[in-house]
């Protein structure tokens, strides 16, 4: 029998796939643009939302085994969805896009998203909603980091 845990991890794994979705072109075009002085932590990004992912799914299987079916939390995975979505959507989009303002948008939606599904979840188990504070702490700064390079690449805002 295939466990929740499973389910929850092969598709936010399928999701995280569509990160992937980027040309040799778009990287150079985001390598070539000038950073803030201060961010010295880019090499650490990558590792950084991999511990927030996989905060975020433990956190969904919490909710599903507390109630597991019901409709409020098919709505509630359908939030993590969303969510993991919007923010495996920021490269992809911005890239193709070659515009720091989506991804900023993006960013900041995702901040949105975050702060509501914790308050969605915070019915279901207070562990649940506490795993996603590492998203709501992080995004931010990534969606604040983004927003300040459009000011140092006026051409790509």
């Amino acid at each position: 029998m295939i466990k929740s845990w499973m389910v929850i991890g092969g598709v936010a794994f399928l999701v995280a796939l569509a990160a992937n979705l980027i040309t040799p072109s778009d990287r150079q075009w985001f390598k070539r643009l000038q950073r803030p002085r201060w961010l010295t932590f880019e090499g650490a990004i990558p590792i950084i939302w991999t511990v927030i992912f996989i905060c975020g799914a433990w956190s969904a299987y919490i909710v599903w085994e507390k109630d597991p079916g019901s409709t409020l939390t098919w709505l509630i995975m359908g939030l993590y969805l969303l969510l993991e979505i919007i923010t495996i959507a920021y490269t992809p989009v911005m890239f193709r896009f070659r515009s720091l303002k989506v991804g900023t948008i993006l960013g900041g939606t995702g901040f949105i998203i975050s702060a509501l599904l914790i308050l969605a979840v915070l019915g279901f188990s207070r562990w649940a909603a506490l795993l996603l504070v590492p998203y709501l702490l992080w995004s931010p700064i990534g969606t604040y980091t983004t927003w300040q390079m459009i000011s140092l690449n006026p051409q790509d805002a």
